[in-house]
């Protein structure tokens, strides 16, 4: 086997912990369904986040570059989202998670609720 490259190793563990959360996911999953879409707006549609979680996954993904934030000259400020081409290929590749969950859904819930039972008798 071939070493790995330190610097791609680390850029890799790297990218993974930074998009392998939840809300980066959920607001990926937004702006490919929704296209470009408001800061509020992307917390209305994403459900049960705060505004400081958002602001923080939504400068994360801007710093990545799998979104572009563009600011309005208006008052009050108009903020709105929308994906690059790399933020599209990121949710491209997370596709193939999606369907794994779907064609496996009842399976896990089946494993979950056998590891349940086995462990609720001790």
């Amino acid at each position: 086997m071939e070493p790995l490259d330190p610097a791609l190793e680390a850029l890799v563990r790297n990218v993974i912990g930074q998009v392998a959360d939840k809300w980066t996911m959920l607001i990926l999953e937004t702006l490919d369904e929704h296209g470009t879409v408001r800061f509020t707006q992307i917390g209305r549609l994403v459900g049960n986040i705060s505004q400081k979680m958002l602001t923080k996954t939504l400068r994360q993904m801007e710093y990545d570059g799998l979104i572009k934030r563009t600011v309005h000259p208006v008052i009050p400020p108009h903020v709105d989202y929308t994906l690059t081409d790399l933020g599209r290929s990121l949710g491209a590749a997370f596709c193939g998670v999606w369907m794994w969950a779907e064609a496996n859904h009842a399976e896990v819930e089946a494993a979950r609720a056998a590891f349940k039972a086995r462990n609720s008798e001790v």
